[in-house]
C-alpha cells in the first residue's frame, strides 16, 4: 500500500484538485484508493456529496479515540466509483490544535490508523489543510511521498519556501528521509509570469520539481460542479492528460524505490 500526502502553506495552489485527478486516474487503472481529506473545510469530502456534518464517524475520531479496523472502515464512506473510497473530514478538525496539540504521541495517528489498512487498498492519498498543524504533521508523517503542487506565481514561491522549511524541521524526526516532489500547477504558457516562476522552480529546487506542468483548465471547476472525478468528466482534457503523465512520473519513481 502506497501512501501519497499533498500537502503546501499556501491555499489554492491546487491540493485537492490534484487529490481527486490522482486518485480517480489511479481508479481507472484497476487500483484500490482511499482518499483522506484532513482538511476541517473538508472541501474533498463536499466534491463527493459528502455533507461532513451529517457524519457520525469521520477522521476525527482517530484522534480522539483508540480505533480499531472495524472502528476505521466504519468511518469511510463510498463513492459513485467502486474503486475510490473516502475517510471523510468535519469541521471538528478546526478544534484538534488547540485540544490535542500540546499532548505527546499525537503526531503518528493517521500512520498507525492508515497501517491498520494494510490489505484494503493499493494507494491512499491525503489532502491537507493549508496550515502547519497536528493534521498536516500527521500527514506528512504517514506518507511515502510529499506531493507538493505550487502554482506558477511568485507569490506560490514564497509560501513553497515556507513549506520546504516545515519538511527540514520535521526531517530531524524522521527515521526516513521526506521523499518529496513539487508539481507545477495552474501554469499558463500565455503568461510571462508563468514561465518566469517555472523557471525559477527548476533554478532553485532542481530535480525535485517534475518536469511537466499541470496547465490552467475550465474542465476542473466543470468536474467539480458535476461532482466527477476529471477523468471520468472529460478524459481527453489537457489537464487530464497533465495528470495522466505525472501519475506515469509518480509510480515510475515509486518502482525505482523497490528495484534491487
Amino acid at each position: 500500500m502506497i501512501v501519497w500526502t499533498i500537502a503546501n502553506q499556501k491555499g489554492g495552489v491546487g491540493k485537492t484538485t490534484s487529490t481527486i485527478s490522482l486518485g480517480g486516474l489511479l481508479a481507472d487503472r484497476g487500483h484500490r484508493v482511499l482518499l483522506v481529506d484532513t482538511d476541517p473545510h473538508a472541501s474533498l469530502s463536499y466534491y463527493f456529496g459528502i455533507e461532513s456534518e451529517d457524519l457520525e464517524l469521520s477522521v476525527y475520531d482517530l484522534f480522539v479515540q483508540v480505533s480499531t479496523k472495524e472502528q476505521i472502515m466504519q468511518s469511510l464512506c463510498p463513492t459513485q466509483y467502486k474503486n475510490i473510497d473516502i475517510l471523510p473530514a468535519t469541521m471538528g478538525l478546526a478544534t484538534l490544535d488547540r485540544s490535542l496539540g500540546a499532548k505527546g504521541g499525537m503526531g503518528l495517528v493517521l500512520k498507525k490508523a492508515i497501517a491498520q489498512l494494510e490489505g484494503e487498498y493499493d494507494f491512499v492519498l491525503m489532502d491537507c489543510p493549508p496550515i502547519l498543524g497536528v493534521l498536516m504533521v500527521n500527514a506528512l508523517a504517514a506518507s511515502h511521498r510529499i506531493i507538493v503542487p505550487v502554482q506558477t506565481e511568485f507569490l506560490a514561491l514564497k509560501g513553497l519556501d515556507r513549506m520546504m522549511k516545515t519538511l527540514d524541521i520535521m526531517q530531524g524526526e524522521q527515521q526516513e528521509p521526506f521523499t518529496y516532489t513539487i508539481v507545477p500547477t495552474m501554469f499558463d504558457k500565455r503568461t510571462k509570469a508563468s514561465l518566469l516562476a517555472y523557471r525559477k522552480l527548476q533554478e532553485i529546487y532542481g530535480d525535485t520539481v517534475w518536469q511537466g506542468v499541470i496547465p490552467i483548465d475550465t474542465n476542473f471547476r466543470n468536474a467539480s460542479l458535476a461532482q466527477k472525478v476529471p477523468s471520468d468528466f472529460m478524459a481527453s482534457s489537457r489537464g487530464v492528460f497533465a495528470y495522466r503523465n505525472l501519475l506515469d512520473y509518480l509510480i515510475s519513481q515509486e518502482q525505482k524505490k523497490v528495484e534491487p
